[in-house]
């Protein structure tokens, strides 16, 4: 039998803790953002945290960062093939969080 890490296993390691999902899906509602835009929708992170996010992220293949070379330098985020297979998980959990326990 093959010995494969469980998949919820390895969702949580590359999409756990309190920020990496906030921001996927700050990214999704905008298509493109900039990291100040980023910046102002995640409400509570500090830029240090952020900037350490996105790089995480863009290591494990979820945004695409683009620098432009512009004075001043311009940088877009967006996200990859494979964080836009997410969006059907936050349409779900948008749904189900409109849901009333009656």
């Amino acid at each position: 039998m093959k010995n494969d890490k469980c998949t919820v296993l390895n969702f949580t390691e590359q999409l756990g803790g309190k920020w990496k999902l906030p921001i996927i899906n700050a990214i999704r509602k905008n298509e493109t953002l900039r990291f100040g835009k980023i910046h102002q929708i995640v409400d509570g992170i500090s830029r240090k945290v952020l900037t350490e996010q996105l790089k995480a992220l863009e290591y494990d293949g979820l945004i695409i960062r683009r620098q432009y070379e512009e004075i001043p330098p311009r940088v877009e985020y967006s996200l990859t093939n494979k964080s836009r297979g997410l969006c059907e998980v936050f349409q779900a959990i948008d749904k189900w969080s409109r849901i009333e326990d009656k």
